[in-house]
């Protein structure tokens, strides 16, 4: 069963936060903050968008980023994220290839030839 998401008001996450109302206004102008839009256009956000605007909060607060550096910094980690999922998928591959070809003998592809007579064992 799918859960529903869960959204507050700007007023709500002004005050949770202790943001002026305005101030989440100018994060989403810069695109740091996509809040969802109701049918009446009101400005909803969800809690992925509360975790975001703590990273936020805590670039601008407590580490003195300012918001072209909070842009550079989100953009950059966006990035990680997505290089991260793609090394994953890709070693998800090999260790695919990896388990579907144990136990088969090497087909004639290794870099280094071993002849069989060098693997048996010298006493």
């Amino acid at each position: 069963m799918k859960r529903k998401k869960k959204y507050f008001l700007i007023s709500a996450v002004s005050e949770r936060f202790g943001v002026h109302p305005q101030t989440l206004r100018i994060y989403e102008r810069e695109g740091l903050l996509v809040p969802v839009r109701s049918e009446g256009n009101t400005r909803m956000y969800d809690e992925e968008s509360l975790q975001r605007l703590r990273l936020i909060l805590t670039l601008t607060r407590e580490l003195g980023v300012n918001l072209a550096g909070v842009e550079v910094i989100l953009n950059m980690r966006q990035r990680m994220i997505r290089m991260q999922q793609d090394f994953a998928q890709v070693l998800g591959h090999v260790r695919k290839e990896i388990l579907e070809k144990k136990g088969h003998p090497p087909s004639g592809g290794a870099l280094i030839p071993v002849p069989p007579s060098s693997l048996a064992k010298k006493t």
